[in-house]
C-alpha cells in the first residue's frame, strides 16, 4: 500500500517538476524586444471599465493623460458600470482633456457587466489597437509607447503585458505579491513556449478587428469574469503563435494586493472559476494534474504521522517543489526588480498548497461576490 502511494505521489511530483521546467524554458525564451519609441502610426484606444472607484480613478486617469504617446493617436474611453459613488462625476471632470465617459444603463440584470462595458467601449472606439487596463492601476509615462512600440515591431494580434503589486503594507500583501508575480510569469512563459494559458485584463491589448473576428465575448458572456483569459483562449485558437508578451519594465502596470484574506479568496475564486472554460483542454488537464499534486502533498503530510517512509517522501516532494519554484521565480522577480522577495517562498509555498486545494474545491460553486454584486 505504501509503495503504491509513494509511486503515485512521485509521478505527480515528477509532473509538477516537468511543468516548472517548461515554465523556466518559456520565460527564458521570451527575449527582450528592441522597439522604437518614436514615429508611431497606430491609433490607440485605452479602455477602462470602472465601478465605484472614486478613491483612485483620478490617479489612473492622470497617469494615462501623462503618457508620452502622441495625443492625436490616443483615445481614452472609460465606462462607468452603474457606480453608486462619484466615479462618473470624476471621469466627467476630465472631458475637456479628451476623456470620454460611457455610462451603462441596463434595465435587465446581467451576469457579465464588465464584458458588456468593454464591448460597448470597443463599439464606440476609433482606435486600431485596444489597450485595456483597470481603474485602480498605475503606470509610468512610457507604458503606452512601449506596448505600441512592441505592437508595431512584432505585429502580434494580442499582447499580454506584465502586472505587479506595489505599496504593500503587510507581510500578507508581500506574500500575495510574490504569488501574483508567479502567476504573471506562468502566463508569460506559456506565450514564450508558443502557447497561451493566462493573462491579466489590467494590461492587455488586442487589435479591434481581431476582437470582432473571434466573435468578441460571444460564447463566454455567461460568466462574470473571463474578459481577459477566455478572450485570450479564443484568440489563441484562431491565431496560433500570434500572441506576444512585452517583457519590458516600462510596460508594467501596478495595482494593490488584497488587504485581507476574505478579499483575496473572493478574487482567486473568481479567477479560478473560468479555468474549466479554456479552449485548450490540455491546459485544463494540466491544471487538474497540478491540483492532484497538491492533494498528494496534503495526504503525505497527514500520513507522515504514521509512516517514516511517507514522511521522507513528503520532505522530498516539498523540497523539490520549493527548489524548482524558486528557480522559476528568481528571473521573474529579477524582471520586476524585486529579487529579494524570493525568500518569501518559504512561507508562501506551504500555504499555497492549502489554498490551491481549497480554491479547486470551491471554484465551480455557482456564485461569488464581485464589486458588490453576487455573480456566477
Amino acid at each position: 500500500m505504501i509503495a503504491a502511494i509513494s509511486t503515485a505521489f512521485l509521478l505527480l511530483t515528477g509532473l509538477y517538476l516537468l511543468v516548472l521546467l517548461y515554465l523556466i524554458n518559456g520565460w527564458a525564451a521570451l527575449k527582450t524586444p528592441t522597439i522604437n519609441l518614436s514615429g508611431f502610426t497606430t491609433r490607440v484606444t485605452v479602455l477602462i471599465a470602472a465601478r465605484n472607484e472614486e478613491e483612485s480613478i483620478h490617479l489612473t486617469i492622470e497617469d494615462i493623460l501623462a503618457q508620452n504617446y502622441p495625443k492625436h493617436l490616443t483615445e481614452i474611453i472609460i465606462v462607468d458600470d452603474h457606480s453608486t459613488d462619484s466615479t462618473a462625476n470624476i471621469i466627467r471632470s476630465y472631458a475637456d482633456r479628451g476623456v470620454k465617459l460611457l455610462q451603462l444603463n441596463e434595465d435587465k440584470p446581467l451576469n457579465s457587466y464588465k464584458k458588456k462595458a468593454i464591448s460597448e467601449a470597443i463599439a464606440l472606439s476609433t482606435g486600431e489597437l485596444m489597450v485595456a487596463t483597470d481603474a485602480d492601476c498605475r503606470m509610468g509615462d512610457k507604458w503606452l509607447s512601449t506596448i505600441v512600440g512592441y505592437f508595431e515591431a512584432e505585429q502580434p494580434v494580442m499582447i499580454s503585458s506584465p502586472v505587479g503589486y506595489f505599496e504593500e503594507r503587510s507581510l500578507f500583501e508581500r506574500m500575495q505579491s510574490l504569488e501574483f508575480s508567479y502567476l504573471i510569469g506562468v502566463g508569460a512563459a506559456f506565450i514564450g513556449n508558443g502557447r497561451a494559458s493566462t493573462c491579466n485584463g489590467a494590461n492587455l491589448a488586442y487589435r479591434k478587428d481581431v476582437f470582432y473576428e473571434v466573435g468578441g465575448f460571444k460564447g463566454i458572456d455567461d460568466l462574470a469574469s473571463g474578459d481577459d483569459e477566455l478572450l485570450l483562449q479564443k484568440v489563441a485558437l484562431r491565431f496560433p503563435g500570434r500572441i506576444g508578451f512585452t517583457k519590458l519594465k516600462n510596460a508594467v502596470v501596478y495595482t494593490h494586493a488584497k488587504h485581507n484574506l476574505a478579499g483575496f479568496l473572493q478574487q482567486r475564486r473568481r479567477w479560478a472559476s473560468k479555468s474549466t472554460r479554456y479552449k485548450d483542454k490540455k491546459i485544463v488537464a494540466l491544471a487538474v494534474g497540478i491540483w492532484l499534486f497538491n492533494i498528494s502533498l496534503l495526504i503525505s503530510a497527514a500520513l507522515s504521522f504514521f509512516s517514516y517512509d511517507i514522511f521522507m517522501l513528503f520532505l522530498l516532494q516539498f523540497a523539490l517543489k520549493i527548489t524548482f519554484e524558486a528557480w522559476f521565480l528568481l528571473p521573474v522577480m529579477l524582471f520586476f526588480k524585486r529579487p529579494g522577495m524570493v525568500w518569501l517562498i518559504m512561507l508562501v509555498s506551504p500555504l499555497h498548497v492549502i489554498y490551491l486545494v481549497y480554491i479547486g474545491l470551491i471554484s465551480n460553486n455557482s456564485t461569488y461576490l464581485w464589486k458588490g454584486r453576487m455573480v456566477k
